[in-house]
């Protein structure tokens, strides 16, 4: 059985502006450095406290990335779908910030 809520998003897609789009890609692509480089400390031995020093700055371009998508989902989609009378986004919405805050 699958879990509508995930075919739901599925069918759905972002309308980022190009510059906004292109932003996220090199923040992640930097950050998929980023991992990389702390795989390769690991490998090397390199002193666990580095290593976490890393870590945290990893984690902290990851929330940057989710703060600039969340701003995006809010003006963009949020407003949008609030406007056609669709207030399940609301219900949605609680739902990522929740997963957003256990990190």
């Amino acid at each position: 059985m699958s879990n509508p809520v995930v075919s739901n998003a599925s069918c759905r897609k972002s309308n980022h502006p190009e510059s906004v789009k292109t932003d996220l890609i090199h923040r992640l692509n930097r950050i998929e450095g980023q991992v990389r480089g702390i795989k390769g400390m690991v490998d090397k031995d390199v002193y666990c406290d580095d290593i976490i020093t890393q870590l945290s700055a990893t984690q902290s371009a990851l929330n940057s990335v989710a703060k600039v998508l969340l701003q995006g989902h809010l003006k963009g989609c949020v407003v949008d779908r609030l406007a056609e009378g669709d207030e399940e986004i609301l219900d949605e919405l609680l739902v990522t910030i929740q997963k957003l805050m256990k990190k």
